[in-house]
């Protein structure tokens, strides 16, 4: 009877397969996701065949309706997953039968679950992809957003976790967001790759129907079709990459993540955390814990098992599609989910976070200037490196006298050096410390409004 065929591979056995195979085998309870995609590929696959002569038009519209309605069982939760349903193909392929009837067997025509799967993945991805783009681009806003409104603020820049120079936090925000701004060019770079089409490819010789596979990528929005019938079928790297650039950009965010619950402290007290992304202790009433940074933080490590698991799978594989390959959903929908979720979060967590400016200023310190001091020297026509013996003089006959080193007198600086006079007093102003670095990419104002202006234009931002 019209759709109880159990499979779509059956004919060559006898024997019935072990129920606790049928279950090892199925993927229809992750790549159930892919209904829509699937639908989508067949009602292209279609009309490809059709124009070949092997579906009439009749026929044609027929499947197209079918598949219509099937896709409206699964929007509206109506449709019922069989037991015998491996995969969304088998499972779309049945419903489209029980509605049509045997004019559905003509769908699969040259085609496998090979090109199939790949296709159907490949349009997921491309959709999941453009979707994350603007999540990203969403979170690089609040970033830029609060560097142009912040932009006074000073504060330690670190090196090694000991206070090195003076910065505006402005500079701070930004250099997470150009990180950021990479990975968002990474993955629109990696849909290029992505907008590839397989469907044609069969299962491993090609289609032997002369469909027009340019004709039927266009149908289905891809920019090329794939070079050769045996890489494509068993071709990954979309999904390698994908788990990669969620590799990249959870490290980016969890390095930011790190250096918020650092500041959270209270032992820096630089920011604090809006009660809604924080949470308590069960013990001790005090406690205001930045759970949301340290789940970032530790979702970046789970990140890193599935794209090197995944690499390790393929490491392994010989040419064209092999069943190991059933396992790349996973990664691909976990990368998404994962990097959505953590995404939202964190722009959530930026946007509501309050800046501490009164502690971060008074967290400069003198030492700090050192290398300014230096810089004073060197605009003074000392070599550098003798400059930088200097200033370390400076720094040493400070500390021996327990004391700042702008109280140092003037005399006491000459006696090291000749060059120091009293417009060495410029040195100690922290705001003329950060005003100094005017090249491109450095802490002052105007550089910082450049970073700015340039990271508004890379997303879009008016």
């Amino acid at each position: 009877m019209a759709g109880e065929r159990a499979c779509l591979w059956g004919g060559r056995f006898t024997g019935k397969t072990d129920p606790l195979m049928v279950t090892f085998n199925a993927s229809i309870g992750l790549d159930k996701r892919l209904f829509s995609e699937d639908i989508q590929c067949s009602k292209a696959y279609a009309k490809a065949i059709a124009r070949v002569g092997i579906l009439t038009e009749d026929e044609l519209q027929k499947i197209t309706d079918g598949l219509d309605k099937v896709h409206e069982e699964w929007q509206s939760g109506d449709f019922k997953i069989q037991e015998n349903d491996e995969d969304v193909h088998t499972a779309n392929e049945r419903q489209l039968t029980v509605k049509i009837g045997a004019v559905a067997g003509k769908l699969h025509t040259g085609r496998s679950r090979n090109d199939q799967v790949s296709t159907d993945m490949r349009l997921w991805l491309r959709t999941a992809s453009g979707q994350l783009e603007d999540l990203v681009k969403k979170l690089i806003a609040v970033f830029v957003q609060r560097a142009q409104t912040e932009i006074d603020i000073l504060m330690p820049g670190y090196t090694h976790l000991q206070r090195a120079q003076v910065i505006r936090w402005s500079h701070w925000l930004l250099s997470h967001a150009a990180a950021l701004a990479r990975d968002l060019q990474r993955l629109q770079d990696i849909r290029k790759r992505v907008n590839v089409l397989p469907l044609g490819s069969g299962a491993v010789a090609g289609h032997p129907f002369r469909i027009d596979r340019e004709l039927l990528a266009k149908d289905l929005g891809f920019e090329d079709i794939s070079l050769n019938s045996m890489d494509s079928t068993g071709d990954r790297d979309m999904i390698a990459e994908f788990t990669f650039w969620g590799t990249l950009t959870m490290m980016h965010l969890s390095k930011w993540a790190e250096d918020l619950i650092i500041y959270s402290t209270k032992e820096f007290g630089f920011i604090s955390l809006s009660d809604a992304y924080s949470t308590g202790s069960s013990l001790m009433p005090q406690k205001k814990n930045p759970d949301s940074l340290e789940l970032i933080r530790g979702k970046a490590g789970t990140m890193f098992g599935k794209c090197a698991g995944f690499l390790v799978t393929l490491k392994g594989l010989p040419s064209t599609y092999n069943k190991d390959l059933q396992e790349d959903k996973q990664g691909m929908f976990d990368t998404y989910d994962m990097l959505s979720a953590v995404l939202q979060i964190a722009t959530g967590v930026l946007s509501t976070l309050q800046v501490n400016d009164s502690i971060t200023h008074a967290a400069l310190s003198q030492d700090m200037l050192a290398t300014d001091l230096a810089y004073y020297l060197v605009n003074k026509g000392t070599p550098f490196r003798e400059a930088h013996d200097l200033a370390g003089s400076v720094v040493k006959l400070a500390e021996t006298k327990g004391c700042p080193m702008s109280d140092l007198s003037l005399d006491k600086l000459k006696s090291l050096s000749p060059l120091f006079d009293s417009d060495v007093e410029d040195v100690w102003d922290y705001n003329h410390s950060v005003e100094q670095y005017v090249a491109d990419g450095g802490t002052s104002k105007a550089s910082v409004m450049r970073q700015i202006e340039k990271l508004k234009t890379e997303i879009g931002l008016e």
